[in-house]
């Protein structure tokens, strides 16, 4: 600016006119500004800066080189230039043509925009409770589920992983306040893409999403009003930018699944022990059975010379890739982003289990003139999936190890001579291959997206109108097809036989909303009214048939088979509407106090109630901004924030609302007569309604190097819907009658810095409490949950579905243990090698009042820890996460009480009691077939705790230039150390119910980003 004066002094007199009416003509006409951005303290060009035109939508960003060419209207326009870790400036256009810029580096990112419900809203504005992941962490995670990406990364978020090719992870923000069971999905929490409402976001391309933002507590999520109990999750996908020439972007990996953590089962040496062992004439003589079929062991005659290891026979590597092309820009009146992605992922089970999806993407916004702007947004998600039998993991486990796969000797086999344990005795085939070979369940998925928007500007910068029309369909194709086989006369599948199930949801969302955005003096109003109208209707249809009379895959459809089951066949459907009303306020006075509030009404056909009122409070106090921390160094930013709202959870069965008519067959001497049942007991029921109080702290410190943000809440669900049982009749209904408290504490840090050498470096950390209570059943003491044998209880003032039963005290060593104990005695038949029970009560009798909780399946302590640093153009970062506090009920070890004859785990085989002295822990081979032993206990109920490397990637970047494009090399491990005492594939088990969940693999990739 100095040197423009200079010359000015020196220009002539006419010139100087010249140049004063240019600017003033200036005002009223287009002017192109060109310039370059730089890192204030390396000078490094900065592409992917948003220069905009303060107060409107126009702008342009920065180049692979830095540079922007910009139009502007007037000489009074202000630029601001903004990026990610940078603080924002702000220029006056004035007479200039020519804007370079450095930016300083702005760790806080407070004066962030976060997408909020309806809206958006800088960071250092919030009151509420809000963590927003960016799309350069979303894509470090190699998997088809964008979710997947927050496991470790939000505090208060626990994310389940799922092992299966195309299933989505178990995602619970801040615990469960609804019974599970009770409705579909009904812990989940809301997704909203882009203005549309979804149950799951398994069709979107990770690579896709712009920002995931998790809405935590009520203050944040009141907004969605019914739907938003659980917590809702905003995903944006990526847009194009202003006065941007066409950029195309690729970005893929490609790599292998691994399983780890797979279970040791016993070998035949220690099956065999285990057998001879058991005191069971029978197992022992399948053991000689085996060795009469298949030969001795040379190097221990006395066990058969088989050894199968049937995880490993089942398990296999499998490749995992994806494949995204991107191509967006835009001029001064509009912005475009097109892509496309390409993902399959195929099973580490060895059978056809696999998903592949492609998606195409189109997002497109257009200002016609000054006061309109129109845009729309497209996404077409076409999947198809292949479902593993997950019968196998049972039978592989229980499969005995004396016994091949293959047996040359049962030549009567067809199409293959698989082996069977029955021929040595046992009372099931047991062999896998069976149901992994012949069993082919398939699923087509078609989902699609739509919006389209108007917004007119009736008052420049302050007022506007938005209507948007948001509709999504999903199409839902499903195929279960039974294969024949013989393998011999009591293992065998004659017919084939075929399963037909097609879903189709329609759902359609119309909002209107009004925006007012207003500042005077130190006053800063932001206020919001809209109206949502909702359609949501789902219909399905399904039916099976039985002999298939062509085997060919094109003829798999029940017009090809002999006999249709009539009581298969069902047709159902449902239609819900929804009217709601809602509104927001957000006051800011001199960047110091804040208040915010909002207010839904929903009405909905689903129950008799038909409305439901959502109100939300919060506040905000920016102390930093106070006069006696003026001279302050050491806090930049100190804000105590603290919010209350009413949340509501609609995803609960539909009420009957009167007394029920249902449809029954009975039969009398062989002849089948209908009829009509009348029922005296009902639902009637109304959404479930949260109460949550969240207070937190955000502070900025140390130069703005360590970012802090802390939470506590408690959330309270208070007619929470649990089933009564009516006094006289015995017959069970719902009603919201329930209370259940989650409450805790949050807490993330986030430390980075940066040395004059280029060395940069961020080190982080999230960690979060959890204590899950049920406060009330309606007077009822509990309500029983799980199975009879494997009990699980929700008790006033425990956790919901806790496990429940016996604590085990040892194993009884010798007989005068077992004399000297009064419990022992009153049993009468125990011997040494089975288990001694806690005598709660102290009667001297172990009973059904001597049971205790035994813990539960949610985790009470969660935590994540991520760490990077950059050196000129390599980046490596690492994330780590973990959980402890939880459960885990082996069921695989529980099914002894059914089938005794099985294989168990090496664990158990090497560490049983054998003898005295050998073990406290578990019980002797003989004892596990005793029913003293097998009832539910601790024995069963595991510690679910564990210690995971989540995800480390090491990445070079080479600089563009005339012959080479901008390029990124990833080298990616996901999940490679997971550590945990659980004796399973991994303790990640949504329900804490391992009947054989599907092993979660580690993946590694190499990954490829260009930008053209």
């Amino acid at each position: 600016m100095e040197k423009q004066r200079r010359r000015l002094k020196i220009l002539p007199a006419y010139f100087l006119i010249v140049l004063l009416l240019s600017s003033f003509l200036g005002l009223a006409q287009q002017r192109q500004i060109t310039g370059k951005i730089v890192d204030q303290e390396t000078l490094e060009e900065l592409p992917g800066v948003n220069v905009i035109i303060k107060g409107t939508t126009e702008g342009t960003v920065s180049g692979i080189d830095g540079s922007y060419v910009l139009q502007v209207n007037s000489s009074e326009d202000i630029l601001v230039f903004s990026y990610v870790g940078y603080s924002s400036q702000e220029v006056l256009v004035g007479n200039l043509t020519n804007i370079d810029v450095s930016l300083s580096e702005d760790i806080t990112s407070l004066n962030e925009i976060v997408v909020i419900g309806y809206g958006e809203s800088n960071v250092k504005d919030l009151t509420s409770s809000i963590t927003t992941i960016k799309a350069n962490e979303i894509v470090k995670t190699p998997s088809g589920q964008a979710m997947q990406a927050l496991q470790g990364r939000v505090a208060g978020v626990q994310v389940v992983s799922a092992g299966a090719p195309g299933s989505s992870p178990t995602i619970r923000i801040r615990g469960i306040g609804s019974y599970p069971g009770n409705g579909s999905n009904n812990e989940n929490p809301l997704y909203v893409v882009d203005g549309m409402f979804f149950e799951n976001i398994d069709f979107l391309s990770p690579s896709d999403i712009e920002t995931i933002s998790v809405l935590k507590d009520a203050s944040s999520a009141a907004i969605y009003g019914v739907r938003a109990a659980n917590g809702v999750v905003l995903i944006t996908t990526k847009s194009g930018a202003h006065n941007q020439k066409a950029q195309i972007t690729y970005n893929g990996y490609y790599g292998m699944q691994v399983a780890q953590n797979v279970v040791k089962m016993a070998n035949a040496e220690q099956f065999t022990n285990m057998a001879n062992e058991s005191g069971s004439a029978a197992e022992a003589s399948f053991i000689q059975n085996a060795m009469q079929r298949f030969g001795r062991s040379r190097i221990n005659p006395n066990v058969p010379d088989v050894n199968t290891d049937w995880y490993k026979e089942i398990l296999r590597p499998a490749p995992i890739q994806n494949h995204n092309l991107n191509v967006s820009g835009g001029d001064s009146k509009a912005t475009y982003s097109i892509g496309g992605d390409y993902f399959y992922q195929d099973g580490i089970l060895d059978m056809k289990n696999d998903f592949e999806r492609f998606n195409l993407r189109m997002k497109l916004d257009y200002k016609a003139n000054n006061w309109l702007t129109i845009g729309g947004n497209v996404i077409l998600s076409n999947a198809n999936k292949y479902s593993p039998d997950q019968g196998a993991w049972g039978l592989s486990y229980f499969a005995v190890p004396i016994m091949p796969v293959i047996d040359d000797l049962n030549t009567t086999a067809v199409p293959t001579n698989y082996s069977n344990a029955k021929d040595l005795g046992y009372r099931d085939g047991q062999n896998p291959f069976v149901a992994m070979d012949f069993t082919n369940n398939f699923m087509r998925i078609r989902k699609t997206l739509a919006n389209f928007y108007v917004k007119l500007d009736l008052i420049p910068n302050k007022l506007n109108f938005q209507s948007t029309y948001n509709a999504s369909n999903t199409f839902l194709n499903e195929r279960n097809v039974l294969l024949p086989y013989f393998i011999a006369d009591n293992f065998n599948r004659q017919f084939a036989s075929v399963t037909r199930r097609n879903e189709t949801y329609v759902n359609q969302i119309w909002d209107n909303v009004l925006t007012y955005n207003e500042s005077f003096g130190k006053h800063h109003l932001v206020a919001v009214a809209g109206m949502s109208y909702r359609d949501e209707s789902y219909e399905m249809l399904t039916a099976s048939g039985t002999d298939l009379i062509d085997l060919r895959e094109q003829a798999w459809y029940l017009r090809n088979v002999n006999t249709i089951d009539v009581n298969s066949v069902d047709d159902d459907g449902a239609r819900l509407y929804g009217l709601s009303y809602f509104g927001r306020i957000s006051y800011n006075y001199n960047e110091r106090y804040l208040l915010y509030a909002t207010m839904r009404a929903d009405g909905t056909s689903k129950y008799q109630e038909k409305w439901g009122y959502f109100p939300a409070i919060g506040a905000g106090w920016v102390i930093s901004e106070e006069s006696f921390l003026n001279d302050n160094t050491f806090i930049n930013f100190l804000k105590l924030r603290g919010g209350w709202g009413k949340l509501g959870n609609d995803k609960l069965a539909s009420s009957s609302g009167s007394n029920t008519t249902s449809l029954v067959q009975l039969a009398l001497n062989n002849v089948l007569y209908s009829g009509t049942q009348n029922s005296n007991t009902f639902d009637y029921l109304t959404w479930e309604s949260t109460d949550e109080l969240n207070v937190g702290l955000t502070a900025r410190i140390m130069d703005n190097r360590l970012a802090i943000d802390a939470d506590y809440f408690i959330r309270d669900t208070k007619d929470a819907v649990i089933r009564l049982t009516a006094p006289l009749t015995g017959e069970q209904f719902l009603r919201n009658k329930g209370e259940i408290r989650n409450s805790g504490f949050e807490l993330a840090l986030d430390w980075n810095d940066k040395f004059s050498n280029g060395l940069s470096y961020h080190i982080g950390g999230n960690l979060a409490t959890l204590k899950n209570e049920v406060r009330d059943l309606y007077g009822q003491p509990y309500i029983n949950g799980g199975s009879a044998e494997f009990l699980q209880r929700s008790i006033v003032g425990e956790p919901l579905l806790a496990f429940y039963g016996w604590e085990i005290d040892g194993v009884y060593q010798n007989v005068e243990q077992i004399a000297a104990d009064p419990t022992a005695v009153a049993q009468g038949n125990l011997i040494p090698g089975d288990f001694k029970f806690r005598d709660q009560d102290g009667n001297g009798i172990i009973d059904s009042n001597d049971r205790v909780v035994l813990g539960s399946y949610l985790p009470n302590f969660t935590w994540g820890a991520n760490m990077g640093a950059e050196y000129k153009r390599f980046e490596l970062s690492l994330n780590l996460m973990g959980q402890s506090g939880n459960k885990i009920l082996n069921r695989k070890r529980g099914q002894v009480i059914w089938t005794t004859d099985g294989n168990l785990d090496a664990d158990l085989a090497i560490n049983r009691w054998h003898g005295e002295g050998t073990s406290d822990k578990y019980p002797s081979s003989e004892g596990l077939r005793k029913g003293w032993n097998q009832r539910m206990s601790d024995f069963f109920v595991e510690d679910g705790s564990y210690f995971r490397i989540q995800n480390v990637q090491l990445a070079y970047t080479f600089v563009g230039n005339a012959k080479m494009p901008e390029t990124r090399l990833t080298f990616t491990a996901d999940r490679p150390l997971t550590v945990f005492d659980y004796n399973g594939f991994n303790p990640e088990v949504p329900d804490g119910v391992d009947t054989q969940t599907y092993p979660i693999p580690a993946v590694y990739t190499v990954g490829l980003n260009i930008k053209l």
